[in-house]
């Protein structure tokens, strides 16, 4: 029996990070513009988020909190705490799901105990529902911290008339556990086993996917490829599951990331007035203690420096590319061999590296502005972000084809584009890249203002994709 469409559909997100309160990656910054555009794009919408209420954003946030009450958890053989906070903001109702044992911590993530955290957090959910009375026609969860809200959904609440959706941020990191820890920590049952069972241990992403109604990843690109390779070993769950599968690409917050307005800049500019990004690319040498200088190519990096970014064909051309007539700077935190690498290269060829080993979002948006060229070489890469709001301020990316990189930018040699594309993960490859990209610049100097004028012209906001969300959930609220 199809339900009746209601005059506003009520939609949850269950999340563990989102802006403006907390985002340590794209999944908070994607779960925070989604909400908002689908706040701005479909007003009949009732859109409620429910998170953790970190140390990190508390003492901030919490005077403009109202408190509704206390519930007691059930998760196993432990009764728990939680607390619920309340809070509107750009038509989204926040609700923070209180627990100091759990939360109030330096960093959101890392430790041994996360995942009773998040499976205190997962039943939180539903707990807050009980307190405020909201009932959502459908509940939409992200990666494997709330994995467990579209499994507690088919084996604990099942009784709920809720519809469910997964979305897959980054499948590299599953939510994998010890067997033993099935009732003690997640509080599901032997008949429970074989949803969440996977390759000899607990892996909560696989139950999501066997458990949710309706699945969606970052981008187009990604959905296919993690079917066939780059799936981290849950290839044959999600080949069987892709019949509910869907790949829809993340978007930008326009408003926040533009250079006409962008308050953090020296000078604004647009794509009909680039002559001022000169400014930000001399305050960005100046911040990084290169020579003053508008000829010299400035190839940026803001990344993790983790191998699957790419970071082993940066370092194995890196000499090489540095016999160009470039300069080079870097932010971002990683492994210690990247770390300790860039660090070295940087005292090694002070006039042309500057490195800044931290996460720093004032320093992030100086170097989208100032530099010339992104370096995106990723081995996989979801959808990623860095390359669309780098084509916004008229920095180009050179990027490998893979996932959202793909789907996003063109490469210019094969027509009109917004970018260097190149296809194989090879080092030699991207040092050819970088090297046609330093010939267009220094040569061409006119084509590469209509490069710029291009990538800064592309439409990365989130209307397409906050359509395409609600399609999904409009669907399953009428099935």
């Amino acid at each position: 029996m199809k339900k009746k469409k209601a005059d506003s559909l009520k939609l949850l997100f269950a999340v563990s990070e989102s802006v403006p309160f907390i985002a340590t990656g794209g999944m908070g910054q994607v779960a925070g513009a989604l909400t908002t555009a689908l706040a701005e794009s479909h007003p009949d919408y009732d859109i409620r988020v429910v998170l953790p209420l970190y140390a990190t954003f508390r003492d901030r946030y919490e005077p403009n909190m109202k408190f509704l009450g206390e519930i007691s958890v059930q998760l196993a053989w432990r009764q728990v705490y939680c607390g619920v906070f309340e809070m509107s903001t750009g038509g989204v109702t926040y609700y923070f799901v209180d627990n100091r044992d759990y939360f109030d911590r330096e960093r959101a993530y890392g430790y041994f105990d996360d995942g009773e955290r998040f499976a205190f957090f997962s039943k939180a959910v539903f707990a807050v529902m009980d307190l405020t009375g909201f009932a959502p026609d459908v509940i939409h969860a992200h990666d494997w911290h709330t994995a467990l809200v579209p499994i507690y959904l088919k084996t604990r609440f099942y009784n709920r008339n809720i519809r469910s959706v997964f979305t897959i941020h980054n499948l590299e990191y599953q939510g994998k556990f010890d067997s033993m820890t099935l009732g003690d920590i997640f509080d599901l049952g032997p008949e429970d086993e074989g949803l969440v069972t996977y390759d000899g241990c607990i892996n909560l992403m696989k139950g999501a996917i066997v458990a949710a109604d309706r699945i969606t990843t970052v981008s187009p690109s990604y959905a296919g490829e993690i079917q066939i390779a780059g799936g981290f070993g849950l290839e044959p769950i999600i080949r069987e599951n892709a019949y509910k599968l869907t790949g829809i690409i993340n978007g930008i917050d326009t408003k926040a990331y533009d250079p006409e307005h962008d308050p953090l800049l020296p000078k604004n500019y647009t794509a009909e007035n680039l002559t001022d990004k000169a400014a930000s690319k001399r305050k960005l040498q100046t911040t990084f203690g290169l020579p003053k200088s508008q000829k010299k190519m400035l190839i940026c990096l803001v990344s993790r420096l983790v191998s699957h970014k790419g970071m082993d064909l940066i370092t194995t051309i890196f000499d090489e590319m540095l016999k160009l007539d470039v300069q080079f700077v870097l932010l971002g935190t990683g492994d210690d061999t990247y770390e300790c690498f860039f660090a070295d290269k940087a005292l090694q060829y002070p006039d042309k590296v500057g490195v800044d080993i931290a996460y720093n979002p004032e320093i992030a948006g100086l170097i989208y502005a100032g530099a010339d060229v992104m370096l995106m070489p990723s081995q996989s890469e979801p959808c990623g972000l860095t390359q669309m709001i780098a084509c916004r301020y008229g920095t180009i990316p050179i990027v490998r084809k893979t996932g959202g990189l793909g789907d996003t930018i063109r490469d210019c040699r094969a027509g009109e584009g917004n970018g260097f594309v190149f296809e194989e993960y090879d080092a030699n490859l991207l040092l050819d890249t970088i090297t046609a990209a330093f010939d267009l610049f220094k040569t061409h100097p006119e084509d590469w203002q209509n490069l710029m004028r291009q990538a800064m012209g592309c439409d990365f906001g989130w209307d397409v994709s906050a359509k395409s969300y609600a399609e999904i959930y409009e669907q399953l609220q009428t099935s």
